[in-house]
């Protein structure tokens, strides 16, 4: 075993080109080998020689072979995913040689989950930027599902919010820095804005806003509605946007389960009302994952110490 992946890394080291990669990557996403060498401005035949050699180098079929063109095997999907991560890493490194010669502090890109948008954010990148004023940051909001993939290709640098309790654990490093809730909020309006201790039968005739079905909430919120007799909502709204679900919040009389800490300002200042019933699910940690503390830039080693920072000042 030992003797094979020496072998291998030494083949890839001394024979394997980013045209290959570039290759191999195309094809994957084109499905078709025609495809992909008309995009790289090549032949099918070398293409189809440069697969091949590469499967001769690596020593597994890559591609299977099919009636509407080519699928990859495991053994392609796993080098097409590392072959983006390498060419993400080649476009950082150009990125961040450019922001040096324009006078910048580096770069970062930080995907992030609504737990973490309204303070703990902000608050870090004050932090970052006191230390490196011109670092250039960008922001990319979704969902676990949507984020993690970018992050593992090298898309993005970090993910800020709830951490994942399942999915892509084994393949990130996670750094916990608070555990947050959830509270259950209405609109001033709603029938039940000012009753104290209310049930659940109280809440059956109300829609709800709900996350969507990819994330560990709504997961969580589809188990307990089953638990209260098969509780279906007469009203499901799915929505991560947070300006949409406060405005929906103020229109009508919805239910909607936020994140503690993003709610609380809207609750103090009377946009919204907390509904007095003890949420029995969606507790959980908020933190950052990442690949490797080797894969992050300066700026982003930088953005990690200011998260903790702004976590332990938060809390």
């Amino acid at each position: 075993m030992i003797a094979r992946h020496s072998r291998i890394v030494d083949r890839a080291l001394t024979r394997l080109k980013l045209r290959q990669l570039r290759l191999l990557v195309a094809v994957g996403r084109h499905g078709n080998i025609q495809n992909a060498a008309r995009e790289l401005s090549i032949s099918q035949p070398a293409a189809t020689k440069m697969i091949q050699d590469l499967e001769v180098d690596f020593e597994v079929k890559l591609f299977q072979r099919t009636n509407r063109g080519v699928i990859p095997t495991v053994f392609g999907k796993t080098l097409i995913r590392h072959g983006k991560l390498i060419f993400a890493q080649v476009s950082n490194a150009a990125q961040e040689l450019d922001d040096l010669i324009e006078g910048s502090s580096g770069r970062v890109v930080i995907g992030t989950l609504l737990a973490a948008s309204p303070e703990l954010l902000p608050a870090a990148i004050e932090l970052l930027l006191a230390e490196r004023p011109k670092v250039a940051i960008r922001i990319s909001e979704g969902t676990n599902e949507v984020l993690m993939p970018t992050l593992l290709s090298g898309e993005i640098d970090m993910v800020v919010g709830r951490l994942p309790s399942h999915r892509y654990r084994d393949r990130i490093k996670q750094e916990k820095l608070y555990d947050d809730s959830i509270t259950a909020v209405v609109g001033r309006q709603h029938p039940l804005a000012d009753v104290a201790s209310v049930s659940f039968a109280q809440t059956r005739e109300f829609g709800w806003i709900l996350p969507p079905l990819d994330t560990t909430l709504r997961r969580q919120v589809d188990q307990f509605f089953i638990r209260q007799q098969q509780y279906s909502p007469p009203l499901a709204i799915e929505s991560v946007s947070y300006l949409a679900n406060r405005s929906l919040l103020q229109s009508r009389d919805l239910i909607g389960l936020m994140p503690s800490d993003v709610v609380a300002k809207d609750i103090e200042y009377g946009i919204l009302s907390r509904l007095d019933w003890a949420v029995p699910i969606g507790q959980g940690p908020v933190g950052v994952s990442y690949r490797t503390e080797d894969s992050l830039s300066p700026a982003g080693r930088a953005f990690l110490q200011a998260l903790h920072r702004a976590a332990a000042s938060l809390r």
